[in-house]
């Protein structure tokens, strides 16, 4: 049975029923709980935390809504009942792109080429130039590239299934187990550019060298992105590498999950479609919104000759229909407006 929530998710929830839903309300009878009891826990929650005061929220509808299905109480008494007003309500569904805080195409370029000297280059290369997440990208396998079409399907990711022990995995690969997709949506065949596509072959190379190497010792997953000795690589594996080069080559001190940002933000400055570059980074339903800061049409000018190329090696124009079918695609409206219009 597929996990509803991520490890990450439920220890979050985890803590915020430990250390504010039973403090408030643990001793209650479920009989006897009502809307205002339910509103108070709110009201004291936000005073505190207002992040930590949205899960609460999610925690108590979805519980209390299980237990009316499972007939235990006569209604949800969670159902309407809102956080205090001075919390702003979260967008529905809306993935939100801070332009401040990505990298322009120059900048994509140098990183790229110094990322070379490190282990975590093809991380690099999978995150800027494809957009893939980083528990995607440390869940590639070769058997995941198709070397005559030159795509790549994404299928898993690595990560810690909520509840698990080590003695339950390999050692040392707690964290590192293979769990389906963040949503149905990441499960995507994604044409690989083809500077991406020489990357793998020659890092496949290497796997193969270390494997004739190792006989005994190494683990033979199939990895693209693994250690001499075949092991996946942990969730924090890139943090370092990546860092290091942000500070050498002075670039914005940025989170690697923003390498993605960058991407979809430079198909978005070409005009590629939305819906598209949605499809790209495995999202099904949600609207783009791009904030936009300084003289947009400066940065289209000037990126102009290179943009196109890159979207080119990207997006190759004979294999777009062929994985986007657009018309099957939910309609999404783009917001960038200021985009469009400095444009």
């Amino acid at each position: 049975m597929r996990p509803r929530i991520t490890d990450d998710t439920y220890t979050t929830y985890k803590g915020a029923i430990k250390n504010y839903i039973v403090p408030q309300i643990g001793k209650m009878y479920m009989s006897t709980l009502n809307q205002g009891y339910i509103r108070k826990l709110y009201n004291a929650v936000a005073e505190k935390y207002e992040s930590v005061a949205k899960n609460v929220r999610t925690i108590m509808k979805t519980s209390l809504e299980y237990a009316f299905n499972k007939n235990v109480l006569a209604t949800n008494p969670a159902k309407g009942i809102n956080l205090p007003k001075k919390i702003k309500k979260t967008e529905y569904r809306v993935l939100k792109i801070d332009e401040k805080k990505t990298l322009t195409l120059p900048q994509v370029f140098r990183l790229i080429e110094a990322s070379k000297e490190t282990p975590i280059h093809m991380q690099i290369l999978f995150a800027v130039l494809m957009g893939l997440r980083r528990s995607e990208i440390n869940g590639l396998k070769y058997s995941d590239v198709d070397y005559i079409y030159r795509t790549l399907r994404v299928e898993r990711q690595l990560g810690k299934n909520p509840n698990s022990k080590a003695e339950d995995c390999a050692p040392k690969m707690l964290t590192k187990q293979e769990i389906k997709t963040k949503t149905p949506a990441s499960v995507r065949e994604l044409p690989i550019p083809d500077y991406v596509f020489e990357a793998i072959l020659e890092e496949r190379k290497t796997y193969e060298k270390n494997r004739r190497r190792r006989p005994k010792e190494f683990r033979d997953w199939n990895y693209i992105c693994c250690s001499t000795y075949g092991n996946p690589r942990s969730k924090g594996f890139h943090q370092k590498y990546y860092k290091d080069l942000l500070k050498s080559l002075d670039l914005p001190d940025i989170h690697f999950h923003q390498l993605r940002n960058t991407y979809a933000t430079i198909l978005l400055k070409n005009s590629f479609n939305s819906k598209g570059v949605l499809h790209l980074l495995g999202h099904a339903k949600e609207i783009i919104s791009v904030d936009v800061y300084g003289d947009t049409q400066e940065i289209i000018e000037d990126c102009l000759d290179v943009l196109e190329p890159f979207i080119e090696e990207v997006i190759p124009k004979e294999r777009k229909d062929q994985y986007y079918d657009y018309s099957e695609m939910i309609e999404i409206d783009l917001i960038l407006e200021e985009y469009f219009n400095a444009a």
